[in-house]
């Protein structure tokens, strides 16, 4: 097996309200185990809409998708929830914590989906995950109990449950402050660092790209 973890092969994508307009042209992309990387741009260059063609939420597009090597394009949909509830973290600029659980069933549920695990386990791991992000102490309150950072660590914790091949992040520290913004950073770091895990992050701030292992910049709906 190769060291690619997710790539893309002519990938091009058309938006057609109103009227066709083409939104990704030709896009070719690596990403390898391990590396943290950034995808930067002005707004409207296709760059959220790219992850969303990588992460499998969107099936509508030209070209090809490969995930460990195994091509994702033209899979029926249960068999892309599968691997997106498998091999893909996600963490929004919005945190999507279900209001009505607890913190750490939040963190549990992409892995009580899975399935792979016994409940008991998949509620240690929770817990062990929201140690590593300092988290531990908060796990019984209700997500309204928690500031924004906070809010930010545990969909982190959550997107970590299942231990992805890659996490994905489109603007996750778009509604931070600049002290919760460097705490996410530093986060994701450790995690490529320590783990080996692989990010693919877009965002607007370009302090956060500039300390990524490599930056990818789109204009227009290429790569540049």
């Amino acid at each position: 097996m190769s060291n690619s973890v997710i790539a893309a092969k002519g990938l091009t994508k058309y938006f057609y309200d109103p009227t066709k307009f083409q939104v990704l042209k030709n896009i070719e992309l690596n990403i390898n185990h391990g590396e943290f990387v950034s995808i930067v741009g002005k707004s409207g260059c296709g760059k959220s809409t790219l992850l969303y063609l990588l992460s499998t939420m969107d099936t509508d597009y030209e070209g090809e998708i490969f995930i460990h090597d195994q091509l994702v394009t033209g899979q029926k949909d249960i068999e892309l929830a599968r691997i997106r509830n498998e091999k893909i973290g996600f963490v929004f600029q919005f945190h999507y914590l279900l209001s009505e659980y607890s913190v750490l069933r939040n963190v549990m549920l992409p892995g009580l989906k899975l399935a792979k695990l016994p409940e008991k386990e998949i509620e240690h791991l929770a817990m062990e995950h929201l140690r590593t992000l300092d988290m531990h102490d908060q796990a019984l309150k209700m997500p309204n109990q928690l500031s924004g950072g906070q809010k930010q660590r545990v969909a982190i914790a959550r997107a970590l449950i299942n231990d992805p091949l890659i996490i994905m992040g489109d603007e996750p520290t778009g509604n931070l402050d600049k002290k919760n913004s460097d705490l996410v950073f530093d986060i994701f770091n450790q995690l490529t660092q320590e783990k080996k895990q692989t990010m693919l992050i877009v965002t607007h701030d370009n302090e956060f790209a500039q300390r990524t292992h490599r930056i990818i910049t789109m204009e227009d709906g290429a790569i540049i």
